[in-house]
């Protein structure tokens, strides 16, 4: 049996007393800090809860006059007015703080983050940079790169692109390598605006070594081949993107088709892209087969394919093509024919749209960057109708 030591009594009260000094000393420390905080700050929280962007404002900046050494009031005021597109009264505050206050280096590097989301936001690229490349805080590395990689792809210096998006990548351990790819593909369009094309073929080979699902690099190498005369490697680097994404061939369709024309090969080419649509059911697709068709057998052959889509998917494009048919056949009698077909027109250029699924940017053409968002390859490759209500 255990003897029972009579000093644990006295050290049991001891401990307790510890535990209730520190307790204290934490509520003294908790009440302090959120007297730091005039109510001036805590009634922008509200107003921002709210969405009352310039009743915030006004609140923060009466915070920061109410308390000039809180730098965590300083720096929601700083991202409120970013927010809120005044970003020279940002970059001032954010001046201010580093010319007027002493501050650790810590704090320093805060203030200089915050800077340089200002200039960034005003366009001011050359200082943005010059203010990340000073930051040595590991907690800044991320957003370093982030931020550099932004500014390196708006100003479209692909090289410092790539080499930022490798260092990410170390960083975050999130694969870029498809923004990578295009990066490549950047610089090879610019060689090719510069009829530098053996350059230009290395660059989208690398591409696909980056990435080789790249579609844009088969594209670009087919036309390369195509305007050297190499039809057959042309269409052979067109053909690749079926075993690579299948959704983008309705972009090279056209291509391939035209192609096979110049070699008097129209039949291989028609049986081609009618695979093509069978296996994939693409409208691009369609589109051109049914083109090809018109142009090479005629309105009957033509008025088959749209008959038979507008049985098995009816839509308004089919039934454009049908009337079109029908319109170029002489032998088919039908009253303003004509004034049908072109409301038709007008109703599907209205409606059909590529849009963004990162940001709902629509766009009438197909793009491989989002013009809003400067997403890469969120664009679908096929258009899609859009309700009437929804374009603005």
């Amino acid at each position: 049996m255990v003897e029972f030591e009579f000093w644990w009594i006295l050290v049991i009260p001891f401990f307790f007393g510890l535990g209730w000094i520190a307790a204290r000393i934490d509520i003294k420390q908790i009440i302090s800090e959120s007297t730091d905080f005039p109510a001036a700050y805590f009634k922008g929280v509200h107003y921002l809860i709210t969405n009352q962007y310039d009743k915030a404002t006004d609140s923060f900046t009466a915070a920061v006059k109410a308390n000039d050494n809180s730098m965590e009031t300083h720096f929601a005021l700083g991202s409120l007015l970013r927010r809120t597109g005044q970003i020279d009264k940002a970059i001032s505050l954010h001046l201010e703080l580093l010319e007027n206050r002493e501050m650790s280096i810590g704090q320093q590097e805060s203030v200089k983050a915050e800077l340089a989301q200002d200039y960034f936001k005003a366009g001011l690229y050359d200082r943005s940079e010059e203010l990340l490349l000073s930051l040595t805080k590991d907690s800044y590395e991320q957003f370093k790169h982030n931020t550099l990689l932004e500014i390196y792809v708006t100003e479209r210096e692909w090289k410092k692109a790539v080499s930022m998006a490798e260092q990410l990548e170390k960083i975050s351990g999130v694969s870029l390598r498809k923004e990578i790819s295009h990066y490549y593909c950047e610089m090879a369009v610019s060689m090719i605006l510069s009829k530098n094309m053996n350059d230009a073929s290395k660059f989208l080979l690398r591409a696909i070594d980056e990435h080789k699902n790249c579609v844009r690099a088969n594209i670009l190498l087919g036309d390369i081949h195509e305007g050297k005369g190499m039809i057959d490697e042309a269409v052979s680097y067109w053909r690749k993107i079926e075993y690579q994404k299948p959704e983008y061939l309705g972009l090279v369709a056209s291509k391939i088709i035209n192609s096979y024309q110049a070699q008097n090969k129209i039949n291989e080419g028609l049986s081609i892209l009618s695979r093509y649509y069978d296996l994939y059911n693409l409208k691009t697709l369609l589109n051109v087969l049914y083109e090809a068709v018109i142009s090479n057998e005629g309105p009957k052959s033509a008025e088959k394919i749209a008959r038979n889509e507008l049985i098995q998917r009816p839509s308004l494009l089919a039934l454009d093509q049908l009337f079109q048919a029908l319109a170029i056949n002489k032998n088919t009698q039908i009253d303003n024919i004509e004034l049908i077909q072109q409301t038709i027109k007008n109703s599907i250029s209205i409606r059909r749209f590529y849009v963004c699924n990162s940001c709902g940017f629509k766009a009438k053409q197909f793009h491989w960057q989002c013009p809003a968002c400067n997403s890469w390859e969120s664009l679908p490759s096929e258009p899609k109708d859009v309700a009437l209500d929804e374009i603005t």
